[in-house]
């Protein structure tokens, strides 16, 4: 495979953010963090690593990603890493019982272009080596990636994934891009999406709408799955809040009348 030339600049900046969720080993984060700059991608955000950071085993095993390496920030929760980002998506195989779209890498890549091109921030999330992302990070993501391999054998490691769904975005700005920048108001920032969860969430909770507690985790995913999916701008989450207020302000109104009664 062609190998590097140290005379010419890093082709870097502007591209998508890679956040992986739980990495396990430093080696496998240091070898995504050389795929990422493979294709031209600097931004790293590390949720929970389980052998901390910083770790000498990523920056060996990164082979001159040096430049990943040092940029990267670490979070406690996948909420937290995305909260600046405007669309999320997410990497898995496995089918997750959710309706969401799900777009080849290179689908994405092309969907990711127009939208950057457009001013948005976006995030990919990749999951632990083990046993990928679970389903309350799935449910943050408004669209799926999965790359069509193997059915029989899909498998990949983290920088392999990294690799993939990299190299798809790279060659997207190799070429003249098919798709026009989005019009319109610009999507919600994925903070702002996790206070209307949050906002909504207390009031369900409040108006008895959770009746079963073990059923809880489930409708909170599927909620926020919905809502994720609907791409939601910065208008649209500012009148949700405004609906749930005046629906909550309504209930306890009502409430309030019938003591005074």
């Amino acid at each position: 495979m062609a190998g590097t030339d140290s005379t010419r600049q890093h082709a870097a900046g502007g591209g998508p953010v890679v956040i992986l969720v739980a990495p396990q080993l430093g080696e496998n984060v240091g070898t995504a963090a050389r795929a990422m700059l493979n294709c031209g991608l600097t931004e790293l955000r590390l949720v929970r690593p389980r052998d901390g950071w910083p770790n000498p085993k990523a920056r060996s095993a990164a082979s001159g990603a040096d430049l990943v390496i040092d940029g990267a920030q670490v979070y406690d929760t996948t909420e937290a890493a995305i909260a600046d980002l405007q669309h999320i998506y997410a990497t898995t195989v496995r089918p997750r019982g959710m309706v969401k779209p799900v777009l080849t890498p290179r689908a994405a890549a092309a969907e990711l272009r127009a939208r950057i091109a457009a001013g948005a921030r976006a995030g990919i999330l990749f999951g632990p080596e083990r046993a990928g992302l679970d389903n309350d990070d799935v449910a943050l993501a408004e669209s799926i990636i999965t790359a069509p391999l193997n059915p029989a054998f899909g498998s990949l490691n983290l920088a392999q994934a990294v690799l993939l769904v990299g190299y798809e975005w790279f060659q997207a700005g190799m070429e003249e891009s098919m798709h026009a920048p989005a019009p319109g108001a610009p999507a919600a920032r994925q903070d702002d999406l996790l206070r209307l969860y949050a906002h909504l969430e207390q009031e369900l909770d409040a108006a008895g709408f959770f009746r079963v507690p073990d059923k809880r985790p489930g409708m909170v995913r599927n909620i926020r799955a919905m809502l994720a999916r609907a791409n939601l701008t910065d208008q649209e989450v500012r009148t949700l809040h405004g609906i749930v207020t005046a629906l909550s302000g309504r209930r306890l109104g009502g409430k309030a009348r019938g003591r005074e009664e």
